[in-house]
């Protein structure tokens, strides 16, 4: 097998757009300062999981629980959506419950990290490209994931209470424009 390196800078890329870390950031900020904090390594390991899982497993998995990929999409918009929502008007729907520990996996890792458009993006690639070449990618953007968890404090000083809120109003309406293209793309067809 050759090592082809357009494919994985092509995957990586693809991963990293839909993963959206950067464009997460103001969300996270306003969720670690919720809880009290996130466990950058659990939820990127957590995430991560989720990722390799779904591409070793994923539609079995779905299969065997008897949910269409389109259906566990529609699921993730909605949650998506409710987070945007929650960044626009300054509501909170996603209560702290115990701190940083319960956070890290929802909403941290699943759906903000490795949600239903990352997961399913993985599933497609799968079809495309070789298995090694997605798992390279995945840890790619882990690596990225996790540097960015890292950095929320520095990211928070650096643009100030009036630029975070700025940021978090703006990048609220781009993940309520984000569910809203997961939903429409895959709510056609799941009702009959």
């Amino acid at each position: 097998m050759t090592f082809n390196l357009n494919a994985i800078l092509t995957i990586t890329f693809t991963l990293f757009a839909v993963i959206d870390i950067v464009g997460s950031v103001p969300l996270l900020i306003s969720l670690k300062e919720k809880m009290g904090g996130i466990r950058e390594g659990r939820a990127t390991l957590i995430s991560g999981a989720l990722m390799i899982v779904f591409l070793m497993l994923g539609e079995k998995l779905l299969y065997v629980l008897g949910v269409d990929v389109k259906s566990f999409a529609v699921g993730g918009s909605i949650v998506i959506f409710i987070l945007g929502l929650e960044m626009v008007l300054g509501v909170e729907f996603f209560k702290s419950e115990g701190g940083p520990k319960s956070g890290t996996v929802v909403p941290v890792a699943f759906p903000l990290i490795a949600g239903s458009g990352t997961l399913t993006t993985i599933i497609s690639l799968r079809a495309n490209y070789e298995q090694l070449y997605v798992l390279v990618a995945i840890l790619l953007n882990l690596l990225v994931v996790y540097m960015v968890l890292r950095s929320l404090n520095l990211i928070a000083r650096l643009l100030g209470e009036a630029g975070l809120l700025a940021v978090r109003k703006f990048f609220g309406v781009i993940l309520l424009a984000i569910a809203v293209k997961i939903f429409a793309a895959n709510a056609s067809g799941l009702i009959q």
